[in-house]
């Protein structure tokens, strides 16, 4: 046996044990809920027989939880788009606003690194660049995990947050905006056709933590892609040879889903619409001042616990938003 057949198949035997282990814990998951039910039907014929009211705490307590493992369940039901099960790759850029902005990309970072922490997801980031003042100019980063682009797509947009300046003397109310770009990491067996000349690559120092070699030398890669104006670029690796790699495989995935895409509104399904980073086309407002509330511009859901929302607390966002496509597509 060749040896590129046999880690061939290696790889593939482990992703049919993966596919086979994530089967096997939805249908523990459904049997967990199959006992749940059955043991609070028991305990609701136990208070009723004997009229012992003292059993209700717990059979709210059982219903609550109840509830929350059977909406679980029932939104991974929803991700069952091609590219759902896939990591994800995030890019997050302030808009208008200055250093309010950057500050406010920053703040949404740390939201979603919480988020992925608590969903047991690791994020490695790609591209880090600190702002002048404050926060960060840009940041990508790849989420690792079963469902990551199938969760975050739902953030693809623009999000407003509304404030009291903490960089103004004079405590004025500051509205800011950042945009979030999300796209699925896709396999190394897709493999896309680009000419050389198409692209500008440029070398620069890499910035932020990264050990002996960071500010040393130029490392990090930017690589443009004249014809369609995308732009990737990796700092995070010790080598130039494997930022460049790491850059071109983000490359190559943005240009084949461009590739697949037939249609511009066939694209916005997979990239999500571009709008401009700025007021009136968020699909988020963030509001801190005068009162508390995270509401999302798209399905109405809303919240007026913002603290939790930035400590990574975004599932209610996240299953609004995918109930909500998918009775769209229902519709149509």
């Amino acid at each position: 046996m060749e040896a590129p057949d046999f880690w061939d198949k290696v790889e593939e035997s482990q992703e049919t044990m993966k596919e086979l282990k994530g089967l096997k814990d939805t249908l523990e998951r459904y049997q967990a809920l199959e006992t749940g039910f059955e043991d609070m039907e028991t305990m609701i014929e136990m208070a009723e027989e004997e009229n012992d009211k003292s059993l209700l705490p717990e059979l709210e307590t059982m219903l609550t939880e109840f509830k929350e493992q059977f909406d679980a369940l029932r939104i991974e039901t929803l991700l069952c788009d091609e590219y759902d099960n896939n990591n994800a790759v995030v890019t997050i850029h302030p808009g208008s606003g200055g250093t309010e902005s950057c500050d406010w990309s920053s703040m949404l970072y740390r939201m979603y690194t919480r988020w992925a922490e608590k969903k047991g997801f690791t994020v490695e980031v790609l591209d880090y660049l600190d702002g002048d003042e404050a926060g960060i100019k840009s940041v990508t980063f790849q989420v690792n995990g079963v469902h990551a682009y199938g969760y975050l797509k739902s953030e693809k947009g623009v999000h407003r947050l509304v404030r009291l300046s903490p960089f103004n003397a004079a405590g004025k109310r500051q509205t800011s905006f950042s945009s979030v770009d999300v796209m699925p990491e896709l396999s190394d067996d897709i493999q896309v056709d680009i000419n050389e000349d198409d692209l500008r690559i440029d070398t620069y120092r890499s910035s932020g933590a990264g050990g002996q070699h960071i500010n040393k030398t130029s490392s990090a890669v930017r690589i443009t892609h004249l014809p369609t104006g995308i732009v990737v670029q990796c700092q995070n690796e010790r080598s130039q040879h494997m930022n460049k790699d790491k850059a071109m495989k983000m490359l190559m995935s943005k240009l084949y889903l461009l590739k697949q895409q037939e249609t511009a509104d066939k694209l916005s399904d997979i990239r999500g619409e571009v709008a401009e980073n700025a007021f009136g086309s968020q699909i988020r407002n963030y509001v801190l001042q005068p009162y508390t509330m995270v509401k999302d511009v798209r399905t109405g859901c809303e919240t007026s616990n913002a603290q939790a929302v930035l400590d990574g607390g975004i599932d209610l966002f996240i299953n609004g938003y995918l109930k909500w496509i998918h009775t769209k597509v229902e519709e149509e």
